[in-house]
């Protein structure tokens, strides 16, 4: 009797051994990044949005050579690229609703039921969004740059520098996706979390002079501040956009939305779903 009592306690221990082995295989991150992008490719408004901020920079670069609109001191580069500050928000956008669909639609507790390990789930939502978005991003603003270029008068602007502008500047649409993310997961809410990160892209150059003296540290606190800057526009004033070089600017855009992630991480672990 005690000999069966030990094989059928060791054969009980063996299959719950082999349960969470199993759970902890469903559980990996390669799994939850390829059910991130299953889910990404299944619903429209995320599809649809990321198209959108693919097309801007490039519909923008042949209005501005159709109309002859490029001021005389502003670059091919910046130019070319004038839509891109107006891309960048489908791209935080993309983003907030890679979570707040989810919250919405009640299929959160799906993606948890299937992986608990919500910082896993978090981070192959990063993942994602940040690959994605900067690798659109980079194939627009570079195509755009050579429409612009093509299209504009040849030699009566300067051309700029786009390299390695251009990588900079889809880091800047990945950090903007980025913010989106962490804001959905504070906020939960897709409305909410939409105005939020908009309105973290645009207060602080709307606000900026209402802060004297610190006006130019201010206006240099988001995501279209360190875009304008890498673009060369002629508009990326330090009253406008921050007294920061292009690439300091994207680092500190770069480490607050980090800090962000971080933040909204650990509010994700700590509450129901």
């Amino acid at each position: 009797m005690t000999a069966h009592i030990d094989v059928t306690a060791h054969t009980d221990n063996t299959d719950n051994t082999d349960s969470i082995d199993r759970a902890d295989a469903r559980a990996g991150y390669p799994q939850a990044l390829a059910y991130e992008w299953i889910k990404f490719r299944s619903v429209r408004s995320t599809v649809w949005t990321t198209a959108v901020t693919a097309l801007m920079p490039v519909i923008g670069a042949v209005f501005v050579a159709a109309t002859g609109s490029l001021q005389p001191d502003d670059t091919v580069l910046g130019g070319s690229l004038t839509l891109s500050v107006v891309a960048q928000m489908p791209a935080a956008v993309v983003g907030a609703l890679l979570v707040t669909g989810e919250y919405s639609s009640g299929t959160v507790r799906t993606t948890f039921a299937a992986n608990p390990r919500r910082a896993t789930v978090l981070s192959a939502k990063a993942t994602l969004i940040a690959g994605l978005v900067y690798g659109v991003a980079l194939i627009s603003c570079t195509l755009a740059f050579l429409l612009g270029d093509a299209l504009l008068p040849a030699g009566k602007y300067a051309q700029g520098e786009p390299f390695p502008a251009l990588f900079g500047i889809a880091g800047s649409f990945a950090v903007a996706g980025l913010l989106g993310l962490a804001v959905g997961t504070l906020v939960r809410h897709s409305a909410g979390a939409v105005t939020t990160v908009i309105g973290l892209l645009l207060l602080p150059s709307l606000f900026g002079p209402l802060f004297g003296d610190a006006q130019r540290w201010v206006a240099g606190l988001s995501p279209t501040a360190a875009l304008e800057k890498l673009t060369q526009t002629s508009d990326a004033t330090a009253e406008t956009v921050g007294s920061l070089g292009p690439w300091p600017s994207l680092w500190l855009v770069a480490g607050y939305t980090a800090a962000l992630g971080l933040a909204a991480t650990a509010v994700l672990r700590r509450r129901d779903a």
